[in-house]
């Protein structure tokens, strides 16, 4: 009889443990209004205006980011502090960049318990968080962002810790999801829309930048490299001699005396003419703009001939050219190798077997954006990757497919004029070459041609092999060695410089270039010359 009720407070308990878990930690759809459970920052600098709005072609509400270059902040206290220590937690939310992303941040701050007498009200980009999360996007930055603020237990200083490489933001206007699983053997997945972008290991110095843990060692700061340390590893051979019969005067190139006009050239035709065809134009003020002339075209004699005009003897290599002498490079006798300062115990180091987070108390969206029509959805943290799949197919799924038949739709009626799946894929591509660490020096101009590709379409060939070769040419120079490659040169079709670059703090502005470009676009014309027509 013992063991019977034995049996059934066991089943019972597994059934409570069951339910509890497969409740969310903390959920909000926004199926209400957001005022009197949300609080927005009372900070000077916070002047955009959250609504609550529905999502454009559904009845589905969120949180919506109402007006353009504008800083945001709302936070919402938990009732209990989330822990993160124990077990698995899943983050995640939805957002729809109704209008796309050209500047501005998406991502949500999971604020740390805050010192005694903090107000809500008060929140902004200072306010302490234990991890940031979720898309940003503008001028070279792109990415889906996943920041750990980790104490170090021998200072007792908060580091932030950025996920290397990690996913770049989708580049459309649909509704997307973005889950972070953080698993307790040190775990971290990456999903969008459900699927896995970024696996890594909170421990791992291949995964995070700086590294949770410190190094033991570090180059000793009062360590100076003594004044006599040669580094040099070739030097010129201080014995060698300038040959007798080196003429460094000699010209690269020389008139070639052997050449001879060829048959047919066509002295007295010039290689342009005026265009017979050309009108002056009916406004064309000669006190104003000057003696009309018409513009000149290619003689159409000189297609056919070898040649038009003056003929000249041709240029060709100068044999004698040797150019300026430089003595040979010989190993250096005094040569001590590069110098770098000894390694001394850092003072910072310790050991770790698992990330000391800190709970999160809070939620909070705290934004610099240029772009409206951000639209925040079912905020989500859980202790089941079950749950969190579960809403995601609840209530994201069905939206993002109608977005997209949608979507496919305008792209058929719009034909070549917008960016076809096969284009999106690529541009997704280049992206995450953008962010390979070697082409670092070249990311600014790289993510320069990419978005000029996107805003047109019929370039996205020579934007590809554009980028393509930058990054064969940079990957060469490292493996054979020799100089840096020029910074990229951008296609004909680009005209402008990126809206923005990368800003400190919340999210990413762009104003001082939107207003270089309004100067740019409003300028006076320029006068016409007399050859314009």
């Amino acid at each position: 009889m013992m063991g019977g009720r034995a049996l059934l407070l066991l089943l019972v308990s597994a059934l409570l443990v069951q339910i509890r878990a497969s409740d969310p930690l903390l959920y909000e759809p926004f199926d209400e209004d957001f005022e009197g459970r949300w609080v927005v920052s009372k900070k000077d600098e916070y002047q955009g205006v959250w609504k609550h709005a529905k999502s454009d072609g559904h009845e589905d509400y969120g949180l919506l980011v109402s007006e353009k270059a504008r800083k945001y902040a709302i936070i919402k206290e938990l009732d209990e502090p989330v822990t993160l220590k124990d077990g698995t937690v899943v983050l995640q939310f939805e957002v729809r960049l109704q209008n796309g992303l050209e500047c501005g941040g998406a991502y949500i701050k999971y604020i740390r318990p805050q010192d005694a007498g903090w107000d809500a009200k008060e929140f902004d980009n200072e306010t302490p968080y234990t991890i940031m999360f979720g898309p940003d996007k503008c001028g070279s930055t792109n990415k889906v962002h996943f920041i750990l603020k980790h104490k170090n237990p021998k200072t007792g200083k908060y580091v932030e810790h950025h996920l290397k490489f990690p996913p770049s933001v989708p580049y459309d206007k649909l509704s997307h999801v973005y889950t972070a699983i953080l698993k307790p053997d040190n775990e971290v997945r990456i999903l969008v829309d459900g699927e896995e972008k970024k696996k890594a290991n909170f421990l791992s110095a291949d995964d995070f930048e700086p590294a949770l843990i410190p190094s033991k060692t570090i180059p000793d700061p009062d360590d100076k490299k003594p004044e006599d340390w040669d580094e040099r590893a070739k030097i010129p051979d201080p014995d060698a001699v300038k040959p007798d019969d080196w003429d460094e005067d000699a010209p690269m190139e020389i008139v070639d005396e052997e050449a001879t006009k060829p048959e047919g050239w066509l002295d007295d035709e010039p290689e342009e003419i005026d265009d017979p065809e050309a009108a002056k134009p009916e406004d064309w003020d000669d006190e104003e703009d000057g003696e009309w002339e018409a513009p000149k075209i290619d003689n159409p004699k000189c297609e056919e001939a070898p040649g038009c005009g003056e003929w000249k003897r041709p240029m060709k290599q100068n044999p004698a050219y040797k150019g300026k002498w430089h003595a040979p490079m010989i190993d250096n006798p005094n040569y001590k190798g590069i110098w770098k300062p000894q390694e001394i115990p850092n003072p910072e180091y310790f050991e770790l077997d698992k990330p000391d987070f800190d709970p999160i108390a809070a939620i909070g969206i705290e934004i610099w954006t240029m772009q409206d029509g951000i639209l925040f959805d079912n905020i989500l943290i859980a202790d089941d990757e079950k749950v969190a799949t579960s809403i995601l197919e609840k209530t994201w799924k069905p939206k993002y497919d109608v977005e997209k038949e949608k979507e496919k739709a305008e792209e058929a009626a719009a034909g070549a004029d917008g960016l076809s799946e096969f284009q999106k894929k690529i541009f997704d591509v280049l992206y995450k070459i953008a962010d390979v660490p070697f082409l670092a020096p070249y990311k600014t101009k790289i993510i320069d041609v990419i978005e000029k590709g996107e805003k047109q379409p019929n370039i996205t060939i020579g934007i590809l092999v554009s980028v393509v070769i930058v990054f064969v040419t940079v990957l060469f120079r490292i493996l054979f060695g020799g100089k840096k490659p020029a910074v990229p040169v951008k296609p004909a079709a680009e005209a402008k410089k990126p809206k923005a670059t990368e800003t400190d703090g919340a999210g990413s502005s762009g104003d001082k270039d939107e207003k270089e470009d309004e100067k740019e676009e409003t300028a006076a014309p320029r006068r016409r010359t007399r050859r314009e027509t």
